[in-house]
């Protein structure tokens, strides 16, 4: 017998049943949508100075990520030239991508309970990383961390930017959402 249900994100579904009631009490909100909730995640992989020594660096990248993201990512391309760097205009830099929705939760449970314990030496994110307004921002060395990457098809290391942007208006709030979904942070 086949389940006619449509499949919900672990995190999504902690979202609707635990951490919005949690976090109105806190908060002590008159309004369920003053309720702070995740907008999207950003994904970036900067190819930097290897980009600019050979152009598929940048493709192998945006591979990489698309892997990782589970769609497809984009090419940043410079937007002039910079001689010093030895970069002209649309020159392939780095690689982004966009997650909302389903994809966006199911991102941030895998970072959260497979990727960042991968890391070496992982002692928790800093709480310090908010922007003033509610968005999160970290970095990871190394995006092998990601159980998707194969180790021995990498041809280079690269690191990443993950961006969690919520609705929050203050870091209090958005630090308590991230909290609901067990982020780990160092204090």
């Amino acid at each position: 017998m086949l389940d006619d249900a449509p499949y919900t994100p672990r995190l999504k579904a902690l979202y609707k049943d635990v951490a919005r009631a949690a976090l109105k009490e806190e908060f002590s909100y008159k309004n369920d949508m003053q309720i702070p909730r995740l907008d999207k995640i950003v994904l970036n992989i900067g190819c930097g100075s290897a980009a600019v020594r050979d152009s598929k660096k940048a493709k192998s990248a945006q591979a990489d990520l698309t892997a990782i993201a589970g769609q497809q990512a984009v090419i940043n391309r410079a937007k002039k030239s910079i001689a010093n760097f030895r970069v002209r205009e649309d020159m392939p830099l780095g690689t982004k991508v966009t997650l909302r929705g389903d994809r966006m939760y199911e991102f941030l449970d895998r970072l959260i309970t497979v990727a960042m314990p991968r890391v070496r030496d992982f002692r928790g994110v800093a709480v310090k990383s908010f922007d003033g307004r509610g968005n999160y921002a970290l970095g990871l060395k190394e995006h092998i961390v990601f159980p998707e990457i194969n180790f021995d098809k990498v041809d280079e290391i690269w690191g990443m930017d993950i961006v969690i942007c919520t609705t929050a208006h203050t870091d209090a709030e958005g630090k308590a959402l991230l909290k609901q979904f067990n982020m780990p942070f160092n204090s």
